[in-house]
């Protein structure tokens, strides 16, 4: 058993080809995570649940700030399990010849770095399941910067949480007690949150009460998509406003040439549109042309 390998992540995120963290997530631009924070979630959400990416969103999560505040970062993920004594004392062992101190949710806090998010599997255990306090929140805050923590599990301390500028944390729970009886058994592996899986070095987009993990390999991809869509509801409220297609083809996914020749005409033209004008549509032609063996149905 080892916690946090850089082999083992290297070797489960094979389809990320750029640049990696000293850990070996993937080093997603901070460009596109700047970029992430002007999308919506179902913007965002539609170019991976199109790839069969369907199990990456969570809803049933509170948020520590309801001000519309989004939360995106890399993630590090960690799972938890029930207390055994046995196993305790073998996961404990492997720290302490990894160099690790503390409790097992300071192995993770004491490790982050900056655009981290911590996403934290305690298995939905709220009472002595409190992941996060007060301490341990300013110390993610110093740690990561503008990061925070998803947590399937429980928070304590939420008045002082709140005092911590620029976090936010989303949680299943709050309880008084503090964390006790629980075991690690992952650390920057495959952790469930909820009805999503997230592999370390995905993105984390938390808006509202929801939380998306955006594969890496995908992002740049999910930007680009997004910004994309912004563009083409842009230009399908026009024609369906002037009665030129209806709403069945707007919402298709993928458009003939003679709407992306308009779509082009009114890129060019219109100002709204002015900020979209340097994307490339080479894409969407040659699936106007050659047709796309996934659309078959409507958008979602």
């Amino acid at each position: 058993m080892h916690f946090n390998s850089r082999e083992e992540i290297i070797a489960m995120t094979p389809l990320w080809k750029g640049e990696r963290l000293p850990d070996g997530r993937p080093k997603v631009a901070d460009r596109h995570l700047k970029a992430l924070h002007h999308l919506t979630l179902e913007e965002v959400w539609k170019p991976i649940f199109v790839k069969g990416y369907e199990s990456q969103f969570e809803g049933r999560l509170h948020t520590l700030h309801d001000d519309g505040r989004k939360l995106v970062g890399r993630a590090v993920t960690a799972t938890y399990c029930p207390y055994r004594p046995d196993l305790d004392g073998v996961v404990k062992d492997v720290g302490r010849s990894e160099g690790r101190t503390g409790t097992y949710n300071q192995w993770v806090v004491d490790n982050l770095m900056e655009g981290d998010v911590a996403v934290i599997d305690m298995y939905d255990k709220i009472y002595k399941g409190t992941f996060l306090g007060g301490n341990l929140t300013t110390a993610l805050r110093n740690k990561t910067k503008t990061g925070g923590a998803i947590v399937w599990g429980g928070i304590r301390d939420v008045e002082q949480m709140k005092k911590v500028e620029g976090v936010q944390v989303y949680y299943r729970g709050i309880d008084p007690t503090p964390i006790r009886d629980f075991v690690m058994i992952g650390y920057n592996t495959p952790t469930r949150i909820g009805n999503a899986i997230c592999m370390p070095g995905d993105v984390v987009f938390g808006a509202g009460g929801g939380v998306l993990f955006i594969p890496a390999h995908l992002v740049g991809e999910v930007v680009d998509g997004a910004v994309k869509t912004q563009v083409k509801d842009l230009f399908g409220f026009e024609m369906i406003s002037q009665n030129k297609f209806t709403t069945a083809q707007i919402d298709k996914n993928t458009w003939t040439k003679e709407m992306l020749d308009l779509l082009m005409e009114f890129i060019k033209t219109d100002d709204r549109a002015a900020e979209y004008r340097d994307l490339d549509w080479s894409e969407e032609y040659y699936l106007a042309e050659h047709g796309d063996p996934t659309d078959t149905q409507s958008a979602l």
